[in-house]
């Protein structure tokens, strides 16, 4: 007899070979935007930064409101990407650094080339694969290059292998969008025939910024006046503006070699915004999370909560806004698999699961919960600093520290700003979340926590 887990993979194989024969594979175009947060443009609400092409993208596609990534930083949030599977359990916490830091840290200095990716399973099945822009999944002395991740092609930033020879230009980020952008049409024009898989990673808006004059002059307007300095508005919506138009020139290249019904493109970013009392963004740092509380770091919606935008003419809805649907980056590697027809490992315990279904316009709910845990400080305000843990099943989301203090319960669909904790009125919810999440950081590696994860401490006048 088999175990009802057993019949529920079963179940899901199936649906995911039926979605595969019902649809052509299509050419896959992932753009993963870096530090944008949930309102930063304007088919999300932002009625300030000029986003056309993207505006336009989630009108040819579906919009969805309940995307999560898997971390509120960056190498864990492209970990889950790559594997379909948490990046605690690859030890990855937090960005790749130093080889000091990371051991200071309890991290690797690179993912694990062995494990496998996304870009290694479409390739065994038949795609050709590249990744422009950046990667941080490991870089400096002994690191392995993208091409051991099964990627044929690529040109990348925090990375060993081949980049750009000016990338320490001040003005290197301003122009990476157009580069990055550059490359991914030189490879889909290459590979037109298909199919191709490409991550296209930008480095904007991630701090530093420091755009031209010709990019910020549209938002001048929102400067302050009578001084002699630009402002954070101009550096930082100039940036997004400038990300926008790259992207509108790649789905245009994409029209143009008469591939839109072929190509499904995705949009997302790695993490929320970034907090302006971080140094390299405290010129910059007002990136939006909307109406949702938190930001880069924190286990907030705002932190991990952030834009997915998906087009694939007559499969993917158009003008669709997906408010209910919840999907997250451990889906992405089961969902592309299914929809390219490419075998995962049976020894490959994924986090995630196939949405091909959501993407394609057959809402179902989640089979299993989200879960986070971040072992270090966050920045900026005290209403950011979440607690270390948080899980996500169904409409409630539990954040609590692992002894248990901090204990916050929310019904995010009735409540996504996370004012309303209803800890006290749901205990049994509390207990069953917290146990969820309790168990699954037992699974974990151990590893070194700094003293401020999870608390949210302020030096209140008169008490120690």
């Amino acid at each position: 007899m088999w175990s009802s887990r057993q019949l529920s993979r079963a179940a899901a194989l199936l649906f995911s070979a039926a979605i595969a024969a019902a649809a052509p594979r299509p050419n896959i175009v992932f753009i993963f935007a870096d530090d944008l947060g949930w309102g930063d443009l304007g088919c999300y609400g932002n009625r300030r930064i000029k986003t056309p092409n993207l505006d336009r993208l989630a009108g040819e596609g579906t919009l969805f409101t309940q995307f999560y990534v898997n971390s509120g930083v960056c190498s864990p949030s492209r970990t889950a990407v790559m594997t379909g599977q948490y990046p605690a359990r690859h030890r990855v916490h937090g960005h790749f650094a130093t080889h000091e830091n990371n051991r200071r840290r309890g991290m690797p200095d690179w993912l694990d080339p062995a494990v496998p990716t996304v870009t290694r399973l479409l390739k065994a099945a038949g795609y050709a694969t590249a990744h422009f822009g950046k990667w941080h999944l490991g870089h400096g002395e002994g690191a392995p290059v993208p091409g051991d991740y099964g990627i044929d092609d690529h040109r990348t930033y925090n990375s060993n292998g081949p980049g750009w020879e000016d990338a320490d230009d001040p003005f290197f980020r301003a122009r990476s969008s157009a580069l990055i952008v550059d490359e991914a049409i030189r490879f889909i024009r290459a590979h037109k025939d298909g199919p191709f898989y490409v991550n296209v990673w930008t480095l904007v808006p991630h701090a530093t910024l420091n755009p031209t004059k010709e990019q910020m002059e549209p938002y001048l307007r929102f400067g302050p006046r009578g001084v002699p300095h630009v402002g954070t508005a101009p550096i930082y919506y100039g940036s997004v503006s400038d990300l926008d138009r790259h992207v509108g020139r790649l789905v245009a290249a994409i029209d143009e070699l008469g591939l839109k019904e072929r190509t499904l493109i995705l949009f997302s970013s790695d993490n929320g915004p970034e907090d302006i009392h971080i140094r390299n963004a405290n010129h910059s740092g007002i990136g939006s999370a909307g109406p949702l509380r938190g930001r880069k770091r924190s286990l907030y919606e705002g932190g991990v909560r952030v834009p997915f935008l998906v087009r694939w003419p007559g499969h993917v809805p158009a003008g669709r806004v997906d408010d209910g649907s919840v999907v997250t980056g451990v889906d992405l590697l089961p969902t592309f698999c299914a929809l390219a027809g490419a075998e995962i490992p049976a020894d490959h315990k994924l986090d995630g699961e196939d949405r091909s279904g959501v993407l394609l316009g057959r809402p179902s709910p989640r089979r299993k919960p989200i879960f986070w845990e971040w072992r270090f400080r966050i920045f900026g305000h005290v209403s950011n600093m979440s607690p270390m843990l948080a899980v996500r099943d169904g409409s409630w989301k539990l954040l609590v520290n692992p002894d248990r203090s901090r204990v916050e319960l929310y019904d995010i669909p009735a409540d996504p700003r996370e004012m309303n904790n209803l800890a006290e009125k749901h205990p049994e919810v509390v207990e069953r979340l917290a146990k969820l999440v309790l168990d699954w950081q037992k699974t974990l590696p151990p590893g070194p926590v700094d003293p401020q994860a999870g608390k949210d401490d302020y030096p209140w006048p008169g008490r120690k």
